[in-house]
């Protein structure tokens, strides 16, 4: 029987040897997204745009809401709404997929030679590549707004790492998961909205009372939605502690994520 690794190198190694596949998959899986549409690849850039007008409308005119009491600035609440969603849209994109990736990918479970672990890369580079799409577009509109961007933008790679980390050993967790359990996809859908709200996205974590924050920090996605709203918008490098922190959790989802995956692939191809 076939041994698989569960060492993290293993997972590293694999991304390695088989980086050119996981970019032409992504390639794939993002080109297939819009195919047989008339506007193809606009679609990244209407998408987001459309989405944030909606929620600025909602939230600051009919709610009224505003990002701090000293400002009446719809301007600085649209962009800080906007660099919460993107880095919940990296997250959400990759593990709403995730419980039906190997599902929806048989052919490759029949196959011995062919590497199922890089699927949650393949994931991953999709949604890389309409978050930098969406990122593009704060930072076109932050630049005309206020003529400069922030030098600190250049330090969003390694804010980003421990999140992509994180969302990778998660997203091995539910595919494998997923196989066994396919109630697990629809339970995923209805966690991850919820999420959405229990996530500084709409709100700044000042807005609660300060015995709720903690409890709100605990959440994996408030660390970084409020990291990159400080190297974009304030121009503040994030907290280095904290940050190393968040690198050490992140490296043991990853692993444990990876680890598992690897230990119940070889059941896959009984179920599918």
């Amino acid at each position: 029987m076939q041994h698989f690794s569960v060492s993290p190198r293993e997972a590293a190694a694999s991304f390695y040897r088989n980086r050119s596949l996981i970019m032409a998959l992504s390639r794939r899986e993002v080109v297939g997204r819009y195919h047989g549409s008339i506007m193809g690849l606009l679609w990244s850039f209407f998408n987001p745009l459309f989405m944030l007008a909606v929620y600025t409308f909602v939230f600051s005119v009919v709610f009224q809401a505003r990002w701090n009491v000293t400002s009446e600035s719809k301007t600085e609440f649209a962009l800080m709404l906007f660099a919460g969603l993107i880095v919940f849209n990296l997250f959400a994109d990759c593990v709403t997929r995730a419980p039906n990736l190997i599902i929806s990918n048989t052919n490759y479970v029949k196959k011995v030679v062919f590497p199922l672990e890089i699927l949650p890369f393949v994931v991953m580079g999709a949604a890389l590549f309409h978050f930098l799409v969406s990122l593009s577009v704060w930072l076109l509109v932050y630049a005309i707004l206020f003529g400069h961007v922030h030098a600190t933008t250049l330090l969003l790679p390694i804010v980003l790492l421990p999140l992509a980390l994180f969302v990778l050993g998660v997203v091995w967790f539910l595919a494998s998961i997923g196989v066994f359990l396919r109630d697990v996809g629809q339970f995923i859908g209805v966690l991850t909205s919820v999420l959405m709200f229990l996530s500084p996205i709409f709100y700044p974590i000042t807005a609660l009372p300060a015995e709720y924050q903690s409890y709100l920090l605990l959440n994996p996605l408030t660390p970084t939605i409020e990291a990159v709203r400080g190297l974009l918008f304030l121009g503040n490098v994030p907290n280095l502690v904290g940050l190393a922190k968040y690198y050490l959790a992140a490296m043991v989802f990853f692993w444990v994520g990876f680890a598992w995956f690897q230990k119940t692939r070889k059941g896959f191809a009984d179920v599918v």
